[in-house]
């Protein structure tokens, strides 16, 4: 089984947005020494908690202080972009670092309505362009657009030796389909979606169509994970990012509370049942039970690579989870 990382960059509530830039980049140190397959960041905007709306900027730092694992965006909001400078952005990122580039590619605003508005103009009409977009970026990133094309002439510097690898990320049938049809890699965000997964993906298997990359089908699992040593910490350790959780679908996003923060928090009747539901849809645990439940969900999705989101208050847990993680799966 491979294991990878997905880093949302959480800004604790005894931090600052620099402390959780830094964090971040201590994670995928970790990771790599850990041997973890790939540390992909997320983009997000004007969100309190979350410290990086440009995932392109910081793979240029952490790509200067890893030397082997890969890296990349997940995702990269194609929708506020022009295909033409995410190509060239990448291609840089993989010229400095050679075959180690993945862009993962999202369609969500990531942020606000407001805050969608302020980055780009008809946000929802480039949604719907979704597949004309990532169609250009894979000419762009190929350098094969036909003869008569308008950008047959364009190339998106620098040329790397080895293209960026490109994941389609997605949490539906739909960007199944859209990845399926070409070519590309797949990431499921089971952490942030009540769909059935393992249709979804094996969806994507069985529509899978070579022709544009002449890649093989690939696909990865995201599950939002919590391990510790015993149970009982886990649980306790979870807590954070649980009622955080709770704070943010009541419109009262902050950043990541304490353990202590959390358990002062009152719940509701409302907020009790949610908090059931979304750790049923969490891996909370010591390594043995975490472990079982990974190779549980690598044997239900057929798929060899797994990606873990674990966001808690100390950034010594959320390593000492992914450190405990690895020793147990890998």
């Amino acid at each position: 089984m491979r294991i990878s990382i997905l880093d949302q960059s959480p800004i604790s509530s005894n931090q600052s947005a620099q402390d959780a830039l830094y964090e971040s980049m201590n994670l995928a140190q970790a990771g790599e020494k850990f041997g973890y397959t790939r540390y992909w960041i997320a983009e997000h905007h004007d969100l309190p908690g979350l410290a990086c709306p440009a995932p392109e900027i910081m793979l240029g730092f952490i790509g200067a202080h890893t030397s082997k694992i890969r890296i990349g965006s997940g995702a990269t909001l194609l929708p506020h972009y022009k295909p033409y400078k995410v190509a060239e952005t990448f291609n840089l990122l993989a010229t400095l670092f050679p075959n180690r580039i993945d862009i993962g590619i999202g369609r969500a605003p990531g942020g606000s309505a407001e805050a969608t508005n302020a980055l780009s103009d008809n946000f929802l009409q480039q949604v719907y362009k979704m597949p004309d977009l990532l169609d250009d970026l894979l000419h762009f990133l190929h350098h094969d657009f036909p003869e008569n094309h308008e950008f047959a002439k364009v190339t998106a510097s620098p040329v790397p030796p080895v293209p960026p690898e490109t994941w389609l990320l997605g949490t539906s049938r739909k960007s199944a389909a859209l990845a399926a049809k070409n070519g590309l890699a797949y990431a499921f965000g089971q952490f942030m979606s009540e769909e059935n997964g393992a249709e979804i993906i094996q969806q994507y298997m069985d529509a899978f169509e070579s022709k544009k990359t002449g890649q093989l089908p690939q696909a990865l699992l995201t599950v939002s994970t919590v391990c510790a040593e015993t149970s009982e910490k886990a649980e306790e350790v979870a807590l954070s990012w649980l009622i955080w959780q709770l704070q943010a679908e009541k419109g009262k996003r902050q950043l990541v509370p304490s353990i202590e923060e959390a358990k002062k928090y009152e719940l509701t009747d409302q907020e009790k049942e949610k908090l059931h539901i979304l750790k049923q849809n969490m891996i909370i645990g010591n390594p043995q039970e975490v472990g079982a439940a990974l190779h549980r969900l690598r044997t239900k999705y057929e798929t060899e690579e797994l990606m873990i989101l674990t966001i808690t208050h100390s950034p010594q847990e959320r390593i000492n989870s992914y450190r405990l993680i690895a020793e147990e799966v890998l």
